[in-house]
């Protein structure tokens, strides 16, 4: 399902700066995720992870800097990038009417996939004894790994995850973990902004703080 994924070149971000509230959040950030990488993200809060993320998502313009995939800049082909990148952000999306199995068909019918995987989906996070709920009857727990549950569901190369692990228990965390693993296994790339620890073997990590922009400083700055 997920072969060709290490053929599809770096994602790289140069000299990143972000803008938030009229304010320069960070500047100067510099980030690349090859064919089976992993990028942790972390910092205090305000910091500028999520916003990071949503950079990468382009949900957010950089203030400054460039964002390339596969050697184009995604200024030039936003669409295409786009549909390679799976968002997961914080809030989890679900209906309350719908069960987990007609979500995560909803999800990947939204993503274009002909053949959603949604059993496979289920199984992934544990959520097969769940399926025909509706999302009203989940706790926090079960509706954060019904989120990320999407990643299976139509597959794509990048995936963003803004604090994945909030609400999971620890049976929870490690079927993300292994769901990760097996992603950059098939020359997948995943960037993950967190504020708990979690074991992602090989990754590069940042922290957000060493970038961050003095209130003064970003007033002057040419941004």
């Amino acid at each position: 399902m997920q072969s060709g994924f290490a053929d599809r070149g770096e994602l790289i971000g140069e000299g990143l700066g972000c803008r938030r509230g009229g304010r320069l959040v960070f500047a100067g950030l510099d980030c690349r995720l090859p064919a089976g990488g992993a990028l942790v993200l972390t910092g205090a809060n305000g910091s500028g992870k999520s916003s990071l993320l949503r950079l990468l998502a382009t949900l957010l313009d950089p203030a400054a800097g460039r964002l390339s995939w596969g050697g184009v800049a995604v200024a030039d082909d936003a669409a295409a990038y786009r549909a390679a990148v799976h968002y997961i952000g914080h809030l989890d999306a679900t209906k309350p009417t719908l069960t987990a199995r007609e979500m995560l068909a909803f999800w990947g019918t939204q993503r274009g996939a002909a053949a959603p995987a949604v059993d496979a989906a289920l199984a992934a996070f544990g959520l097969q004894a769940l399926a025909d709920w509706p999302c009203r009857w989940l706790s926090a727990g079960q509706r954060r790994r019904l989120a990320l549950a999407r990643l299976i569901v139509a597959p794509a190369p990048i995936w963003l995850l803004d604090e994945p692990t909030a609400a999971l228990d620890a049976d929870g965390e490690a079927r993300l973990v292994a769901t990760i693993t097996k992603h950059r296994a098939a020359g997948g790339r995943v960037a993950l902004a967190t504020h708990q620890p979690i074991a992602v073997p090989e990754a590069a990590h940042i922290a957000l703080d060493a970038f961050a922009v003095p209130p003064d400083a970003a007033i002057a700055a040419p941004w």
